[in-house]
């Protein structure tokens, strides 16, 4: 009898393993080795890579090892957002996800140059695994780098916490949306598939994640969110829950929770990726998160 196919969960996590154990190779700086460990492991629900893999899935999935590696890429650059995110520069966050942040644990050098580094790792196992399609790695980087960079990227999202009264849906598009469309489109291309269709249903879930952040900063305790918490009211940045009210940003998460569905493109896959958008609509509306904004 044939094993049984791993499940998404644990092909996100052996091509995250393997393509730290290639960039470690025994030979790294044994602290910044450490460091990008760290940032990375143990993570939270890697709802970006699921939705990569889930994509490529529907899509065909021809090429799965393509697939995970495009999944990787993506984590990898959140990972790197993430911890730069929580510099002393940014945020000065003393924890994420529940543990001391990089910067808490290593020191700002460190923490930058882990971010560094993951942004490179994320882009050199894109190269890798692009062998084996390589007519489908000049659209994935493109993809992807559009979910990160100028205009549009989640760097750009960052910036705009610099500029004064930032537009709201613009800045959350950069800051969170981005790089959800960077995932369901890359699936879409690591199977071959035209990603243009999957574009919607990647800015819908990243505006449902931010509206969710959004409530869950105003609301949860530090200890519930898993990192510092009150972050929008502290820095003046703009949010759902400052322009809305807690009932109409909790109304707007139900909304967009709905547009996600909606947004599914007709495919054999279709059924589980509602499962999927379902399970993190769950995660995304938790009944403390609700009776708060009742």
């Amino acid at each position: 009898m044939s094993p049984a196919p791993a499940t998404a969960s644990v092909r996100i996590e052996s091509a995250l393993e393997a393509a730290l154990s290639r960039a470690d190779g025994g030979l790294a700086p044994p602290g910044l080795a450490a460091a990008m460990r760290h940032a990375v492991f143990p993570g939270g629900a890697r709802v970006r890579p699921q939705l990569c893999l889930a994509v490529a899935q529907a899509c065909g999935g021809d090429e799965p090892a393509l697939a995970e590696a495009a999944a990787a890429a993506v984590e990898f650059l959140h990972c790197a957002s993430l911890v730069h995110d929580d510099m002393p520069c940014f945020d000065d966050a003393a924890a994420r996800r529940g543990r001391p942040s990089v910067h808490k644990a290593f020191g700002a050098p460190l923490a930058l140059l882990s971010g560094d580094a993951l942004i490179v790792l994320a882009y050199s196992t894109l190269a890798q695994a692009g062998a084996v399609a390589p007519a489908r790695l000049a659209a994935l980087i493109q993809v992807i780098s559009r979910g990160v960079g100028m205009p549009l990227g989640i760097v750009a999202g960052q910036a705009w916490e610099s500029e004064p009264n930032p537009p709201l849906e613009l800045y959350h598009q950069a800051k969170t949306g981005a790089l959800f469309v960077a995932a369901t489109m890359a699936g879409a291309v690591a199977a071959g598939a035209d990603p243009h269709p999957w574009r919607a249903l990647g800015e819908r879930m990243g505006l449902a994640y931010q509206a969710a952040d959004d409530l869950l900063d105003a609301i949860a305790t530090p200890e519930e969110a898993g990192k510092p918490t009150g972050q929008d009211a502290a820095h003046l940045r703009p949010s759902l829950v400052a322009e809305l009210g807690l009932r109409g940003a909790y109304a707007r998460l139900e909304t967009l929770v709905g547009e996600c569905m909606a947004a599914i493109p007709s495919c054999e896959g279709s059924r589980e990726l509602k499962d999927l958008v379902a399970r993190q609509a769950t995660r995304l509306a938790p009944k403390s998160l609700a009776q708060s904004a009742a």
